[in-house]
Formats: C-alpha cells, sequence, structure tokens
C-alpha cells in the first residue's frame, strides 16, 4: 500500500498585511498563500483532503499517517523556501521575481518559427539583440524541434545548428541556456558560451548527459514528458495528471541529485503540451502553485502552444499573442520564476505591470487600523 501527499496552495492574498499576517511569501517571490488544501493518497485514489492557513497547518499535519508525515514536513518547508540566483557566467538572474527566457529556434521545422533563423547569422545575432534589449534574462537555443511527430536530429546536425548561435548569444554577455536532450549538443553548448541546460526529457534520453551535468555543475531544467523515446508525447496517459506529474517530477529531481547535480542547480517544468490534452493542461496550469512544494524553482513554457488556439477559435501559432500572455499572467500568479515565451517584449512589459500592482500592494495598509 502507497500513501503520497500533496500541499497545494489554494487561497492567495495581495500582501501579508490583507490576512493580517496569516499568510506566507510563496517560493521567495511576489505571491503570498494563505489557504492551503492537504491531499492523500492511497494506491492513487485520494482518501482525505483538509484545508489550512499558516495558523492550523501544523494541526493538520499533525492528523497525518506517519507514512508521509515527514514529506508533508519538507513540502510546508519548501513553499517558503527563497530560491538563490542563477550564476550563468558572467550573469546573475534572481529568482525572487519572475524572469522571461526568450526563445530562439535554429531548426527548421519548429511548430511556431521554423526556418526563420536557419542560415541567417546576421538575423540570428539581430533577434538575440531584439530580445536581450527588451529584458530577456536568459535566451534558450534550440537546434531540434520537439513538436508532436517531429523527426529526431542527428547529434552532429544538433551542434551545427545551435553552436554559432550560443557563440554569438554569448559574446553579446547574455545568459545563454541550450535546449536539448543529448550530452555531446550540452557540452558543445556549454563550451560555446552557454549557461544552463534545458532538457525535455528530464535527462532520461542520454544517459551521458546526468554524469555531464553533474561534472559541469550548471544549473539545468528537468521537464516533464510521457515519452522515454523519440516520441516524448506517447503514453501519457494519467490517474490524476497533476499529481502524478508532481510524482514523476519528483523522481526525476531525485534521480538528478543520485547522479551528483546539486539540488540548488535543479529547475522543473511541468511540461506543458507534451503527452497532455487540453483539460490536462488546464489542470496542470490551475495547480501550478502545488510545484513550489517540490523545493525547485519552476520553468513554465506555454507560448503559443496549441492549446491556446484550441481555446480561440484555432488561432494560428503566429497569432496567439494574447493568450500567451493571459497564461503568463496565471504563472505570475502562480509564483513561476522563469517564463519561457516567444514574444519578449510584450511579456516584459506585462510582467512590469504585474509587478508594479504587486508592489503597491505590499506598500498599501490603508484598510487596515492605525
Amino acid at each position: 500500500m502507497s500513501e503520497t501527499v500533496y500541499i497545494r496552495p489554494i487561497g492567495f492574498a495581495p500582501g501579508p498585511q490583507s490576512e493580517e499576517g496569516d499568510a506566507i511569501r510563496l517560493a521567495g517571490g511576489l505571491v503570498y498563500a494563505s489557504r492551503f488544501a492537504v491531499t492523500c493518497r492511497r494506491d492513487g485514489e485520494v482518501v482525505e483532503r483538509w484545508r489550512a492557513s499558516p495558523a492550523t497547518i501544523a494541526q493538520v499535519l499533525g492528523q497525518l499517517p506517519d507514512s508521509v508525515a515527514a514529506d508533508a514536513e519538507t513540502q510546508w518547508t519548501n513553499l517558503r523556501m527563497a530560491h538563490p540566483a542563477l550564476e550563468l557566467g558572467a550573469r546573475t538572474v534572481r529568482l525572487d521575481q519572475p524572469q522571461v527566457m526568450g526563445i530562439l529556434n535554429v531548426t527548421p521545422d519548429s511548430f511556431s518559427d521554423g526556418g526563420k533563423h536557419v542560415g541567417d547569422p546576421a538575423g540570428t545575432r539581430d533577434a538575440i539583440a531584439a530580445m536581450v534589449e527588451a529584458g530577456a534574462a536568459i535566451i534558450d537555443i534550440g537546434g531540434e524541434s520537439t513538436r508532436p511527430n517531429a523527426e529526431a536530429v542527428w547529434e552532429e546536425e544538433e551542434i551545427r545548428r545551435v553552436v554559432p548561435a550560443v557563440e554569438a548569444a554569448a559574446s553579446m554577455g547574455a545568459a545563454v541556456s541550450i535546449d536539448t536532450r543529448r550530452a555531446g549538443t550540452m557540452e558543445a553548448a556549454l563550451q560555446a558560451g552557454a549557461g544552463i541546460v534545458n532538457d525535455v526529457s528530464a535527462l532520461r534520453y542520454d544517459p551521458r548527459s546526468a554524469e555531464l551535468v553533474a561534472k559541469t555543475g550548471c544549473p539545468v531544467v528537468l521537464m516533464h514528458a510521457p515519452g522515454s523515446g523519440n516520441d516524448l508525447h506517447e503514453g501519457g496517459s494519467y490517474e490524476s495528471v497533476v499529481f502524478d506529474v508532481f510524482d514523476a517530477l519528483r523522481e526525476r529531481r531525485d534521480a538528478a541529485v543520485a547522479a551528483g547535480i546539486a539540488r540548488e542547480k535543479i529547475l522543473l517544468d511541468p511540461g506543458l503540451g507534451f503527452g497532455k490534452s487540453l483539460s490536462d493542461n488546464l489542470a496542470l496550469i490551475n495547480a501550478l502553485p502545488l510545484f513550489h512544494a517540490l523545493g525547485q524553482p519552476i520553468l513554465f513554457g506555454a507560448s503559443r502552444k496549441r492549446m491556446i488556439g484550441a481555446l480561440s477559435k484555432e488561432a494560428a501559432a503566429d497569432a496567439r499573442l494574447g493568450g500567451s500572455i493571459a497564461l503568463a499572467l496565471a504563472a505570475m500568479d502562480a509564483g513561476a520564476q522563469l517564463l519561457r515565451v516567444h514574444d519578449v517584449p510584450e511579456t516584459v512589459q506585462a510582467r512590469d505591470v504585474w509587478r508594479g500592482l504587486r508592489d503597491a500592494a505590499l506598500t498599501d495598509f490603508a484598510d487596515l487600523p492605525g
């Protein structure tokens, strides 16, 4: 018999003063949580659920079975954890507010902008410079499309595509992420100036990748995808997508730590759109605050994805700006630390306005007695 527990923030406040201090700062960011659902599962079935506030959480946790009590205490600590900044070469990326990661695809077949930056070094440099100037904290460079039914790319070809772009971005002083699942490409990109690995397979695809990341000491993003071979989208069947993805990300985090990767170097991504239906994606976005209970920063990538078209009269990929911004704001409200996006200027502007509202709420005591 297997028991698991999950602590999900379900109530939020503009600042702690609006709850007379009965709220926590979620994951060290600008979001404050005041109510929580504590859910216990046994063999995959929900058997108990309690609601708590910071003032009553100890009482609720004290009612849990001994088998999950320690994990619940760890999750409660994780929800209140402030994450250290990412050190990416000469660049420092703070995680106490949402940061924008700009997408640069150097592929001929990416779902959104395939071919746009292939064989055009000057255009690639201009695109990188525009994203940096617009406020992107990190440039995420990928040389293989991971859309459904995309053909796999040979490692040598992927390296040929990404290294010039990584070198160009690094020469501008940008913090660079390499979006790949192959150890050879990771190594070549890191040598060319990348500072973080973004692996959509969560270090499962290439058996060499975990050792490489551990040896270099670079940060790594572990994304959830149900497939284990070339097709990362296959096998997307869940008893409860939120809890199942949570458990899978915990397993991959623990496997990375066991491989020698420092815990503070690991970020997690729920993998929206990878082997997930529209309803799965929506459930994960609504439950995104739960994933802070794993104790790692969260990367959120929903920019221009098919779910936006499904909710907006099948809008084409290049006509999904409004939906992308809406989902980015939902991720900010959930405390996500990194937003991986195609539309950098617009997302940075939305983030800055969101930040202004948060700052104003933290300094507004007008409705409290003197």
